[in-house]
């Protein structure tokens, strides 16, 4: 007998492969590239990744060198550009796999170039973030060693913009203004610069005059909106499920979970979601979060304990029992978005947290994959 897994979340892979079409569309004649990082923001990136690509992804997006080799011993041919590593980092496995390298100092362009080996650089020049990149005052010397190292290829300069998801801010303007400038000088210095990008999800579709060559956005691709108020018709990808494993009737009076701080004040029942801070529902989330069951929503109820919850059922007028799915979030229940408000929080972290003892399954994507 198959049993379903206690806690799981689900993948709608054809919701990916439509927030990635509905991307392409959005960038016109500029390249797509997938952010994948994080393993998939959560997703699953063995089983997301060929879907982005067999969407329109023209390449992959990770942050670390390892993830970059991951992907390409899952098969994954596309280029793949990777921008955070240390510069006594051992990139061999990157560079034989043939990884583009973010080089975001003076420091990692020298281990660059020490290397020896044939690469493919982008390099991630500071614009106005101040969190990662090649300042200003040293634009000049890193764009002239690697231009001077004759087994590197610059495909072009990175930055990343600290006001993205507000798209009118004047600082994204300031920041666009200073990427140009890095861009006039590469190309003055002798570097061709054919692929820069500037704009992650919320520019790629709010800013199409920040695109410049390649946009990339990440959180876009699994369905989450990236600007607060707007609707740009993404279909959220994960949904987060457990099974109600126990029914409780209390009493008023009767209170519940460690140091009792949620009390009944009227008879009713309690229903037990086997999901904790162990995976991935943080402690603190007490009292944020609504679990959908059969479409309505329960309240969470008590201290969020390593293991599990409570959902305050009222009288359970809908007739909740075990064995029936409660939605942490997603499609059934609060979304991503609506529990990263009440949270406190966004809704990147908000799908990122699924761990422990969940269990990925999936759906759709048959016509994609392979």
């Amino acid at each position: 007998m198959v049993t379903m897994p206690l806690l799981r979340t689900r993948i709608d892979l054809d919701a990916i492969a439509h927030n990635v079409r509905l991307l392409k569309e959005v960038a016109g004649q500029a390249r797509l590239m997938c952010v994948v990082k994080a393993d998939a923001y959560g997703h699953g990136v063995d089983r997301v990744a060929p879907v982005m690509v067999k969407a329109g992804a023209d390449l992959l997006g990770v942050a670390t060198l390892s993830e970059a080799v991951y992907l390409r011993a899952l098969g994954v041919d596309v280029p793949i550009v990777a921008w955070m590593w240390s510069p006594d980092q051992d990139l061999t496995d990157a560079l034989a796999s043939g990884v583009e390298i973010g080089v975001p100092s003076p420091a990692h362009a020298r281990a660059l170039v020490e290397a020896g080996v044939p690469a493919k650089a982008c390099i991630k020049v500071e614009t106005g973030m101040h969190r990662s990149g090649v300042d200003e005052d040293a634009w000049e010397e890193t764009f002239t060693l690697l231009r001077d190292a004759g087994h590197i290829e610059v495909t072009g300069l990175m930055s990343h913009l600290a006001c993205a998801d507000t798209p009118s801010d004047r600082f994204n303007d300031t920041q666009a203004d200073n990427f140009r400038r890095a861009i006039e000088l590469a190309r003055e210095l002798g570097l061709e610069c054919p692929v820069n990008h500037l704009a992650a999800s919320p520019a790629t579709l709010e800013r199409p005059d920040l695109h410049f060559d390649q946009v990339r956005p990440g959180v876009a691709c699994y369905g989450l909106e990236p600007v607060e108020g707007l609707e740009h018709g993404l279909k959220p990808a994960m949904t987060w499920a457990a099974t109600v494993i126990n029914i409780k009737r209390v009493e008023p009076g009767d209170a519940t979970c460690y140091s009792l701080t949620w009390t009944a004040d009227k008879p009713g029942y309690l229903a037990t979601i086997p999901c904790g801070y162990a995976d991935g529902l943080p402690r603190s989330f007490q009292g944020a979060l609504q679990v959908g069951v059969g479409g309505k929503l329960y309240p969470q109820v008590g201290r969020v304990c390593m293991d599990q919850i409570m959902i305050d059922l009222g009288e359970n007028p809908f007739g909740v029992a075990a064995g029936d799915e409660a939605i942490l979030f997603g499609e059934g229940g609060m979304s991503a978005t609506q529990l990263a408000d009440a949270a406190g929080t966004i809704n990147y972290e908000i799908v990122s947290r699924p761990t422990g003892r969940t269990v990925r399954t999936y759906e759709g994507g048959v016509d994609l994959e392979g």
